[in-house]
């Protein structure tokens, strides 16, 4: 089905860890959500943005290609709810720069990230 027909939310997956990357599409799909990526790079999440802002995003923060904090700024200036899911920064650093993002370390467990995607959705609904 093409994106503009489905009506769900779509979640910006950038994730550069393979297996990562497709556990974190698999919970966003099992929660009925469509995915976007999941991406490697900041360079291709920036080509999907650009033809469709996504509702939410989770991003690494050591993507194939440096930090995506170019890729953050965009998705933030544009009001897109944040969840940056890494493995290299603390989650308060992440707050200082970013301080309506919601980020957790990893490994994360998994109701929890259940639970800050379906915040993010809401506060992207409640935008609309």
């Amino acid at each position: 089905m093409p994106a503009e027909l489905d009506s769900r939310p779509t979640v910006l997956v950038v994730e550069d860890e393979f297996i990562i990357a497709l556990d974190l599409s698999e919970t966003v799909r099992d929660l009925g959500y469509r995915v976007e990526g999941p991406f490697a790079d900041k360079e291709n999440a920036f080509i999907a943005i650009d033809q469709h802002m996504p509702d939410c995003a989770i991003l690494d923060v050591q993507t194939a290609d440096g930090e995506v904090y170019p890729l953050a700024d965009a998705l933030a200036d544009a009001g897109v709810p944040i969840i940056f899911h890494s493995g290299h920064v603390a989650p308060t650093d992440i707050a200082e720069r970013y301080p309506h993002a919601q980020a957790c370390a990893k490994p994360c467990p998994p109701d929890r990230l259940i639970h800050m995607i379906g915040s993010a959705i809401e506060e992207a609904n409640l935008a609309h």
